[in-house]
């Protein structure tokens, strides 16, 4: 049985191109994506990303302000709080409200209108994983482009489950076997 999507992303040391979530002594969060002989600044000081790069989850590095700051992987709810938007997104109070009632479970097949910025896209593809179906249809080719690369970032590439259809729904439905639908529109 092979990995789920996205889940080596999730696991093991910190890799290049991973993102990372680092937590100051205030609580405050700086989330960014990992690359080789780069360094992360803030006005307390910086330290290179290499100093990660091979490190487990949960290391605390130091800048050369001497100030630690905790490494993790940002989580869902973290990640669509910070990525790049086109449009509003759907936080994740909200989400796991829709994911709730509207019962979606693994290997649903689901209809969703209205991508945005891909943060509902995220969450229900991890709610109906590799084996389910997302068909999203969203009329704004700048809301899909922002939403297919945040879902991308997030999952490390495209997800098997997910077809995103530029278009009006109503004009571009084609499925007709599906136990769920999402509508996120006006």
């Amino acid at each position: 049985m092979s990995e789920p999507t996205g889940a080596a992303r999730r696991r093991g040391p910190f890799k290049v191109g991973d993102q990372v979530q680092l937590t100051d002594p205030k609580g405050r969060h700086y989330t960014f994506t990992l690359e080789a002989g780069k360094n992360f600044h803030t006005h307390k000081g910086s330290f290179p990303h290499d100093e990660l790069i091979g490190a487990p989850e949960g290391s605390v590095v130091r800048t050369t302000g001497n100030v630690a700051y905790l490494a993790l992987r940002p989580l869902l709810p973290d990640y669509v709080l910070s990525m790049p938007r086109g449009a509003a997104v759907v936080y994740p109070k909200d989400a796991g409200q829709i994911l709730a009632f509207a019962d979606i479970f693994p290997g649903a097949r689901v209809v969703e209108a209205g991508v945005g910025s891909g943060s509902l896209s995220s969450f229900l593809l991890r709610a109906i994983g590799d084996q389910g179906m997302l068909h999203s249809y969203e009329r704004r080719a700048d809301f899909a482009e922002i939403a297919q690369q945040n879902v991308e970032r997030y999952f490390g590439g495209p997800h098997p489950a997910w077809q995103l259809t530029v278009g009006d729904l109503q004009d571009n439905l084609s499925d007709t076997d599906v136990d769920r639908v999402i509508l996120d529109m006006l």
